[in-house]
């Protein structure tokens, strides 16, 4: 889910959020999340909560990422916290497939 915050907050312009069903996953989405901003677009974001993989913050400057575990994202909701936020409409397959090129 990606909401605009931008005119709710003045520190970013977009959360996304994503979770996991286990630390595998969510150390492989905040490796590829990171990998593909990197390559992408030069940026290394800033990262915390990576040792515990609970709720992991990759702080991209303009867009914050927030990838967490299933548990802890049901149970911090920050898709209800941010409710007043905008919701970013996006096509997965889409994406995948552009950045396979």
């Amino acid at each position: 889910m990606i909401l605009e915050v931008g005119p709710i907050i003045d520190i970013t312009d977009y959360f996304v959020i994503c979770s996991g069903s286990n630390d595998p996953q969510v150390s492989a989405i905040v490796d590829e999340v990171s990998r593909r901003m990197r390559t992408q677009s030069g940026v290394t974001g800033r990262t915390e909560g990576q040792r515990d993989k609970r709720w992991v913050l990759i702080d991209f400057i303009d867009v914050v990422v927030h990838v967490f575990n299933d548990q802890d994202r049901e149970f911090y909701e920050l898709e209800r916290l941010w409710k007043d936020a905008a919701r970013v409409q996006f096509d997965v397959e889409d994406e995948l497939a552009a950045g396979e090129g």
